[in-house]
């Protein structure tokens, strides 16, 4: 359906509106922002707009009030909020943008109810996906409604998809750096790209578990149990820290890979490793990350500032993701050093490996 064909209906949009609060403030309205264009293509041509998002914290779901004010302040239009868990009966409002509660406070969603679904469809003559951060979700907002609604993928989904698919057919040398935590979630990724890339550097928590079953000592940090296949331990294309900082007895020190010590835990990447990085980077054409280098949250964020630092000099074509890095690169406010900035973290990484979303899927099979 054309844009305009909209004017004068009533449009759900799922938004992801996942954004770091702080008592009453919004830290970061990164993600936001991401979804304000076709927020206010849909007001200029008359369209009602009906905002669907979750937000998480520390575990919690909480209430989005300061995200309906936050809205309401950026766009300067009255905002109705409906707080709570979603009526089976639809109403009329005056305003012209209405933003649900956290959706995952409605039971249904997770488990993607199928009346559940149909419940929030009611709500709307049209829906678009704008959220593509959780397009790797099976939830009720996001493959659910799309069977009971006339729908497509927002332009935000849709920059996504043209930018990451960028990776599958690479301006060569290619260069994959790789960070967090568990292997197990990356193993099909690493696997394909081990075809694709010229380079894959593996770094953060996940560098430890490649380490230690390459029997190299790792002291006390952080690792994966899972086991990962020779063909992947070994492959001749993969790049690992060359030295590390490591917290020992209360202090930052920078050692070598084979001098770290039992009681060591490594924290972040050393100086040489980012000196070989930045070798690699001004031969690269296209480079692709995911992860910080260090853990930034706990102050040990040197390796992932020299890193962004080090593409922004770099004439390859960049792109960056994931909910840890974007925070860093934000914070830094070293943002224009990358061509793309994804706001998917999970969702990043399963569009790498397979091409495709249950979101983005449940669109197409719709249409």
């Amino acid at each position: 359906m054309s844009i305009n064909q909209l004017c004068g209906k009533r449009v759900l949009i799922r938004v992801d509106f996942n954004v770091p609060i702080s008592g009453k403030k919004i830290l970061d309205d990164f993600r936001i922002r991401a979804s304000l264009p076709i927020i206010q293509k849909l007001l200029k041509i008359g369209s009602q707009v009906f905002l669907i998002t979750h937000l998480e914290k520390d575990g919690l779901i909480p209430h989005l009030d300061q995200v309906a004010k936050h809205i309401q302040k950026t766009l300067d239009i009255p905002v109705r909020f409906l707080k709570g868990e979603i009526t089976p009966h639809p109403r009329l409002f005056s305003e012209r943008i209405i933003i649900f509660d956290n959706i995952r406070l409605n039971k249904g969603e997770k488990k993607n109810d199928m009346l559940f679904a149909k419940r929030l469809a009611r709500w709307g003559d049209y829906y678009i996906n704008d959220a593509f951060a959780v397009c790797h979700r099976e939830h009720a907002s996001v493959v659910g409604v799309p069977k009971f609604l006339p729908g497509e993928t927002g332009p935000l989904v849709n920059k996504e998809i043209k930018e990451l698919s960028r990776a599958f057919n690479p301006q060569t040398p290619f260069l994959f750096i790789l960070g967090g935590k568990k292997f197990s979630t990356k193993e099909p990724l690493v696997a394909k790209f081990l075809k694709i890339a010229d380079t894959i550097f593996i770094g953060g928590a996940l560098a430890n578990t490649f380490l230690y079953q390459r029997g190299l000592q790792i002291g006390k940090s952080v690792v994966d149990q899972n086991s990962i296949p020779k063909e992947i331990l070994y492959h001749k294309n993969l790049l690992f820290p060359s030295d590390v900082v490591v917290l020992r007895a209360k202090r930052k020190i920078i050692v070598s890979i084979n001098g770290v010590e039992l009681d060591d835990v490594i924290y972040d990447a050393g100086p040489k490793t980012l000196l070989s990085l930045s070798g690699l980077l001004k031969k690269s054409k296209f480079i692709l990350w995911n992860g910080t280098l260090g853990l930034c949250e706990k102050g040990f964020c040197d390796g992932t500032k020299a890193l962004a630092i080090a593409i922004g000099k770099s004439k390859a074509y960049s792109i960056v993701g994931g909910g840890d890095t974007v925070a860093a690169i934000r914070e830094l406010k070293l943002e224009k050093n990358f061509d793309f900035i994804s706001t998917g973290g999970g969702a990043m990484l399963e569009f790498l490996a397979k091409g495709t979303l249950p979101g983005i899927e449940a669109i197409k099979k719709r249409k």
